[in-house]
C-alpha cells in the first residue's frame, strides 16, 4: 500500500490570520453552583413573618435534625459503598511491579550510513523510542507540568479538587465528565487502561495512581509519562514526537519547540500543526509559556523569545525518507526477524545509505523526468549506486516518484527482473577475452542469419547500418548487436552463463531459456545486481554481495547483525578485466556510433559505461563506474512495460541521469585511473587483428611455382595469397587461442557467416589469390655451377693492404656474376669474365685469420661457392699509448673530475675520438665523451662523474677521415 500524501501547512500561517490568538488566556475560574439568573426558582422571594419566627425557629432544627441522620445514613452507606466498589475493581488490577516491568512496544528506526538521519521508523500502530528523564532539557518536563499537572509534586497520584471538578460536579450536572486527571493518572490511563468514559474505568484509575504513587518516585513516574503520552501520528513518548514533527531528538529542543509538544497531548489530532487548527496550536502553547512564568520557571524574556521564535515544521508527505529503499530494507528485516520484533522490539537499524548520493540520484531523475515524458512516453526511472570498495548501496531510487499511483511509483524497479538490452554484452565479451580473443580481435559487422532453434536469428544494429571488418575494441564500445551476437557463438553461452553466475546474478538459472539472443538482453536482470556486477569489474574481476544495512540493534543495544567485509570472490583473471575496463572507458572507441561529446564521460576524470536498450524500446539502460570508487545504473521506461517512444536509447533517455548522478556524487571525490592492460595479440589472422589470412608458401620468384629441393635459396620466396574468411575460418569454438581448425566448415554457422563476408569482399574489389599446384622446374640438379679460387691460395699470409683475387668458373646456363666475401661480408659483385679485382684491405680490418668467399650465380640464381683463409700480418693503422693513467691504477672521490691523456702517431687521419668505459664483469659499454678533430698533443678527455666502486676498462674509438671505425687498446682501474 502507498504511503498517504499528507496536507502540509506553513507553520507560520497562523501569523497571517487577522485574528491573532491571544499571548495569555486566562486562568479557568472555579466553578459555581449557583443556577442562572432566569431560573424559575429565583423568580420569587420566599415572604417570612416577624410574628412566626419561633415557629420557625422550630422548624428549622427540626429540619436540621432529620437531615443531618439522613445525611449521616447516606454518609455511611457512601462510605461502605465507594469501599465496596474500590474493593471490587482493585481485584483484577496489575501491581505497580508489572506495571514498570511491561514490555512496551517500540518502534524500528531506520537510519542512514551515519546514524543521525532517520529514514523511516517502523510501527505496528505505535511508533516510541524510549528516553530517559535526565536527557530532556528541564523546560520540556516543566512545560508539561505547568499545562497538565502543576500540583504534580505535591499530591500523591490523585487530585480530590480535580476529582470534584472533572467528575462529580459535571455529573451532577447531567453533563460529561472532563478532564481533571493528573500526570500519574494520565499515564495509567494510556499505559494500562483503555479510553472508555465510565466511572469504572475512573475508579480502576485512580486506584492504580495511588498505587503507582506509592511504589515509585515522582521523577520515575515523569520518565515513565513521557515515554508513554501520546503526541498525535501514531508518535508515543516525547523522544518520537521530537523526531516526527522537529526531525531532532529530545535532548535537542528549543523552548519554543518543547512548549509546542506540551500542547499536544490534551487533544493531539485537534492542535496538529499539520491540520487546520495551527492558530489555537500557536495561542495554546503561548499559553504554556505564560504559566512556566507565573510558575517562575521561566522569565518573561525567556517566553517572549519562545513566542516569536520562527518554527520549522518537518515538512512531510509522509514519514519516510528513501521509500524503496527503507521498505526493502524492512522486507528483509521481517523476513529474518519477524514481523512482530520489527514492529514492537524497537530494533536500531543503521544502512548503507548515502544520503548526500540519495538525494543526488532523486535530483537527477527529477532533471530529466519531465523531458523523458514529454519527449520518449518515459514515465519512470530508477537508479541504484553502490559504492565500489565495500559493494554497499548508497542511493537506491526505485520508482521516480513513490507517492505517484499513476505511474505505479510503489514498485521497486532496482530489484524487478527487467530485460537489460546491450547492457549485458560485457559480460558476453569478458568471457572471450580470457578464452583468447584481445580488443584488436576482428569480427565482421554484416547482416548475418544465425542459425538458432526454432528459427534463425537475424539480429540488426540501432541505426540499421553494417560496419564491416571492426575490432572487438570498436564492436563493443560502438554496441554492435552482429559481432557481440557472434562473439556470445564463439566464447559459449554456457560459459557465459557460469560468468554471470559469478557476478551475481539469480535472474539466469533456467538455462533452457537463453541462446544466441541472451547477449543482446534477452535474459531478465535486476537493476541491482546488474549494478553490482559493474562494480566487481569496478575491483578488477573480485565479486562482493551487495550490502544495505551496517548494523542491527535490538531495544537493548544488543548487536544482532553488522557488516563485515569479508566475503569476496576472484571471478576472472585480472588481466582480462583490465582489458575489458579500458574498452568501456575509451570514449575515442565509441565516437563514431555515440558521437565524441556524449554522455557517457565525466569532466576530467575516466568512466567506463554501457548502455543498453531493448528492441521495442520498453527499457533504456546505462551502467557505468569509475575505479575502485563507485557504480551506477540507470533504468528507464514505464512500470506498465508500456513501448517508450522510438529512438528512447539508454544513450539518450538514461545516460543523462547517468552522468547528472555520477557528476554531482564525484564532485569532491579523488580522481582514480584504470590501469592499462597488459595482452599480446595472437599470429592468427582475424584473431590477431589483421584482416587477410592465407598459407604461407615457399616459391621460385623465377618460375612462379612451388618450390623445390633444387631451387636456390635466394630463388625461393615466402609469399601468403591473401585471402578473406569470417573468423571461424581461423579459430575453432572452445579452442580460440589453439591452431587454425582443420575442417572449418562443418562449423554448422560456417556457412552463414561466410556468405556476407565473401560478397563483402567482391564489393570492395578484393580478389582472393590463388597458391599455385605446380612446381619449380626451371631449377634441376645438373644447373649447378662450378668455382674455384685461383689467387691468393689457402691459408696464406699477407703483410701489405691490398689482395688480388682471380677465379675459375664454369656453369651449363653461362656463369652470370661472382660475388666475394671478406668475413660473410660483401666486398664486390664482378659481373664481367674473368671475375678478377683487387681488393684494398681497410685499416679497420685487424690483423689475424680472415676468410674469403666467392660464389657464382648463373641466370636463375643456381650458384655454388668456395672459400679461402689468410692470415693478415701489417703494422698497426693508428698507433696509440696511454699517458694517463697508468695500468692499475686506482681512483677514489678526489680524483674526480679525472682526465685521460692518450696520444696518437698521426693526428691527421684521425676525424674524432670517442672515449668509453666497461665494467669487467659486464659486456656493456658507457660513452663518457668526445673529442672532435684532435689537432694537439696528448688527447685529453675528463670523466666528470665518478660511477659506482668497482674494476673498469676504458678504451678510445678512433674514427678517420674515411669513416673507418677502429678501437683502441683498453686500460684497467679501480675505482674505490
Amino acid at each position: 500500500m502507498p504511503i498517504p500524501q499528507l496536507k502540509v501547512r506553513s507553520p507560520q500561517a497562523w501569523k497571517d490570520n487577522s485574528e491573532k490568538p491571544e499571548r495569555r488566556r486566562k486562568k479557568a475560574s472555579a466553578p459555581s453552583f449557583r443556577p442562572p439568573k432566569n431560573n424559575k426558582y429565583t423568580s420569587k422571594k420566599i415572604k417570612v413573618r416577624t410574628t412566626d419566627r419561633g415557629k420557625f425557629s422550630k422548624f428549622v432544627h427540626f429540619v436540621f435534625r432529620k437531615s443531618f441522620r439522613l445525611g449521616l445514613i447516606v454518609g455511611v452507606l457512601g462510605l461502605f459503598l465507594i469501599i465496596g466498589l474500590f474493593i471490587y475493581y482493585s481485584q483484577d488490577l496489575p501491581s505497580p511491579d508489572k506495571i514498570i516491568d511491561r514490555t512496551i512496544a517500540q518502534s524500528t528506526k531506520i537510519y542512514d550510513r551515519t546514524g543521525e538521519t532517520l529514514l523511516y521508523e517502523i510501527a505496528g500502530d505505535q511508533k516510541r523510542t524510549m528516553v530517559s528523564l535526565e536527557s530532556l532539557p528541564a523546560y520540556a518536563v516543566q512545560a508539561t507540568i505547568s499545562i497538565e499537572d502543576k500540583n504534580f509534586y505535591e499530591h500523591g497520584g490523585i487530585s480530590l479538587w480535580g476529582i470534584l471538578r472533572g467528575q462529580i460536579v459535571p455529573r451532577l450536572q447531567g453533563k460529561r465528565s472532563q478532564g481533571g486527571s493528573t500526570l500519574t493518572q494520565q499515564f495509567v490511563k494510556n499505559a494500562i487502561l483503555t479510553n472508555e468514559r465510565s466511572l469504572a474505568r475512573k475508579i480502576k484509575e485512580w486506584i492504580l495512581s495511588y498505587r503507582l504513587e506509592k511504589k515509585f518516585s515522582k521523577d520515575e513516574i515523569l520518565t515513565m509519562y513521557f515515554n508513554e503520552i501520546p503526541y498525535g501520528s501514531n508518535t508515543y513518548g516525547i523522544e518520537a514526537a521530537s523526531n516526527y514533527y522537529f526531525d531532532k531528538k529530545a535532548t535537542d529542543l528549543s523552548l519554543a519547540e518543547a512548549t509546542i509538544l506540551a500542547a499536544l497531548p490534551q487533544a493531539p489530532s485537534y492542535y496538529s500543526p499539520y491540520g487546520s487548527n495551527y492558530a489555537e496550536l500557536i495561542g495554546r502553547q503561548q499559553y504554556i509559556l505564560d504559566l512556566m512564568v507565573e510558575e517562575q520557571y521561566i522569565t518573561e524574556k525567556e517566553a517572549t523569545t519562545a513566542k516569536d521564535y520562527q518554527l520549522d515544521f518537518k515538512k512531510r508527505i509522509s514519514d519516510i525518507k528513501a521509500p524503496h529503499f527503507v521498505l526493502y530494507i524492512k522486507e528483509y528485516l521481517e523476513s529474518k526477524y519477524g514481523i512482530q520484533l520489527v514492529e514492537q522490539g524497537g530494533l536500531r537499524v543503521i544502512t548503507t545509505l548515502d544520503v548526500a548520493a540519495q538525494e543526488s540520484a532523486e535530483a537527477a531523475i527529477n532533471e530529466y523526468a519531465e523531458r523523458n515524458m514529454t519527449d520518449y512516453q518515459a514515465s519512470n526511472a530508477s537508479l541504484v549506486a553502490i559504492d565500489v570498495p565495500t559493494s554497499q548501496v548508497i542511493a537506491l531510487v526505485g520508482s521516480k516518484d513513490y507517492f505517484d499511483d499513476t505511474i505505479d511509483g510503489q514498485v521497486n524497479v532496482s530489484i524487478q527482473p527487467r530485460q537489460p538490452g546491450s547492457s549485458f554484452k560485457p559480460f558476453v565479451y569478458l568471457s572471450g577475452f580470457a578464452q583468447g580473443f584481445t580488443p584488436d580481435s576482428i569480427l565482421f559487422d554484416l547482416d548475418t542469419v544465425f542459425k538458432a532453434e526454432p528459427e534463425s536469428y537475424a539480429p540488426k544494429n540501432y541505426d540499421l547500418a553494417e560496419y564491416g571488418p571492426v575490432t572487438i575494441r570498436q564492436a563493443l564500445a560502438g554496441s554492435l548487436n552482429t559481432p557481440a551476437v557472434k562473439m556470445i557463438y564463439l566464447a559459449g553461452v554456457a560459459n557465459v552463463l557460469d560468468l554471470a553466475d559469478g557476478f551475481g546474478y539469480t535472474t539466469l538459472g533456467d538455462r533452457s531459456r537463453f541462446g544466441l539472443s541472451l547477449v543482446l538482453g534477452g535474459g531478465e536482470v535486476k537493476l541491482i545486481e546488474h549494478v553490482n556486477a559493474f562494480a566487481a569489474l569496478a575491483r578488477e574481476g573480485v565479486w562482493k554481495p551487495y550490502q544495505s544495512i551496517l548494523s542491527v540493534e535490538d531495544e537493548n543495544g544488543r548487536i544482532l547483525e553488522e557488516y563485515k567485509d569479508d566475503s569476496t570472490e576472484k571471478i576472472v583473471d585480472i588481466e582480462y578485466v583490465r582489458i575489458l575496463n579500458s574498452v568501456l572507458s575509451d570514449n575515442e572507441a565509441r565516437s563514431y556510433i555515440f558521437g565524441e561529446a556524449n554522455y557517457l564521460t565525466l569532466p576530467g576524470r575516466p568512466v567506463a559505461a554501457k548502455t543498453g536498450t531493448t528492441n521495442d524500446y520498453r527499457d533504456a539502460w546505462t551502467i557505468g563506474y569509475t575505479p575502485y570508487q563507485v557504480a551506477a545504473g540507470v533504468w528507464v521506461g514505464n512500470n506498465d512495460n508500456s513501448e517508450m517512444k522510438r529512438g528512447a536509447a539508454g544513450g539518450v533517455v538514461a545516460a543523462p541521469v547517468w552522468k547528472s548522478f555520477l557528476k554531482n556524487y564525484l564532485d569532491d571525490k579523488e580522481v582514480k585511473y584504470f590501469t592499462s592492460p597488459n595482452y599480446t595479440n595472437g599470429d592468427k589472422p582475424m584473431l590477431g587483428g589483421f584482416l587477410e589470412g592465407g598459407d604461407k608458401i615457399k616459391i621460385d620468384k623465377f618460375s612462379k611455382k612451388l618450390a623445390t629441393e633444387y631451387t636456390p635459396d635466394e630463388a625461393v620466396e615466402e609469399k601468403t595469397f591473401k585471402q578473406i574468411h569470417n573468423i571461424l575460418h581461423y579459430v575453432e569454438r572452445g579452442n580460440i587461442a589453439g591452431s587454425q581448425p582443420n575442417n572449418p566448415i562443418s562449423d554448422y554457422q560456417y556457412a552463414n557467416w561466410e556468405e556476407p563476408v565473401i560478397a563483402w569482399a567482391a564489393e570492395q574489389g578484393i580478389v582472393p589469390e590463388q597458391a599455385p599446384t605446380e612446381y619449380d622446374d626451371l631449377h634441376q640438379s645438373g644447373d649447378k655451377p662450378y668455382i674455384h679460387i685461383t689467387t691468393p691460395s689457402n691459408n696464406i699470409t699477407i703483410t701489405t693492404g691490398q689482395i688480388s683475387l682471380t677465379v675459375s668458373t664454369g656453369a651449363p646456363r653461362g656463369a652470370a656474376n661472382v660475388k666475394y666475401y671478406l668475413d660473410d661480408k660483401l666486398i664486390s659483385t664482378q659481373s664481367t669474365q674473368p671475375f678478377s679485382f683487387v681488393y684494398t684491405i681497410p685499416p679497420a680490418i685487424a690483423n689475424g685469420i680472415h676468410t674469403i668467399k666467392a660464389k657464382v650465380y648463373d641466370d636463375i640464381l643456381n650458384n655454388n661457392e668456395e672459400s679461402i683463409t689468410f692470415t693478415l700480418e701489417r703494422e698497426e693503422y693508428i698507433v696509440m699509448n696511454w699517458i694517463n693513467p697508468s695500468a692499475s691504477t686506482s681512483l677514489s672521490d678526489s680524483d674526480f673530475p679525472f682526465t685521460f691523456q692518450l696520444s696518437v702517431d698521426d693526428l691527421t687521419i684521425l676525424s674524432q675520438v670517442d672515449f668509453y668505459y666497461r665494467p669487467s664483469d659486464s659486456n656493456q659499454s658507457h660513452w663518457f665523451g668526445f673529442i672532435k678533430s684532435p689537432s694537439t698533443q696528448p688527447i685529453n678527455n675528463v670523466w666528470q662523474n665518478k660511477p659506482s666502486s668497482g674494476t673498469y676498462k676504458v678504451y678510445p674509438v678512433f674514427t678517420d677521415l674515411y669513416g673507418q671505425v677502429v678501437q683502441g687498446r683498453d686500460i684497467t682501474i679501480s675505482v674505490e
